[in-house]
């Protein structure tokens, strides 16, 4: 379980970071990255995309990994029990698994880098929107999936604090 945005036991290259929130009474705003700058600083003008998907509560999305590509994501609305492990076998936290649970709660945003496996869990019992930057364009080619109860991951979705 990570809980600080600093832990040792996070995944070789990815990196956690608060974003900020700017409320008032019709509700707030949030900056998703400049490019240029902070988290999406590498990533070119040129193949930058930025998506969002909606997941009704208790919805699973897991697991998949990128070959090439790098995730910014951005939990703008809900709670994620977000969960990323280490496919990459040269990786020093090769096999290594994080959990974190981010959102309205908690506004980190996450870079997830090539051959992270990522996925998450809406918790609670409102919908949740992601916002995510990728430094490509969309490619299925670039894409690898894992079952979100792939035996070789084991990841138990259920609720850490049981």
């Amino acid at each position: 379980m990570i809980r600080t945005s600093d832990s040792a036991d996070l995944i070789d290259g990815v990196i956690l970071r608060p974003f900020d929130l700017w409320p008032d009474d019709r509700g707030y705003f949030l900056e998703v990255a400049r490019i240029g700058q902070g988290l999406a600083a590498g990533f070119p003008a040129e193949s930058t995309q930025v998506s969002a998907a909606l997941s009704y509560p208790g919805t699973i999305k897991a697991f998949h990994y990128h070959l090439h590509q790098t995730d910014l994501w951005v939990p703008a609305t809900g709670m994620f029990q977000v969960t990323l492990v280490d496919l990459r076998p040269e990786s020093r936290t090769f096999g290594r698994k994080n959990t974190m649970y981010a959102g309205a709660l908690k506004p980190w945003q996450f870079l997830i880098p090539p051959g992270v496996g990522h996925g998450y869990k809406i918790i609670g019992e409102q919908p949740a929107i992601l916002v995510y930057v990728t430094n490509r364009l969309y490619n299925p080619k670039d894409e690898g999936r894992v079952a979100y109860n792939d035996p070789s991951i084991a990841y138990d979705w259920e609720l850490q604090h049981k």
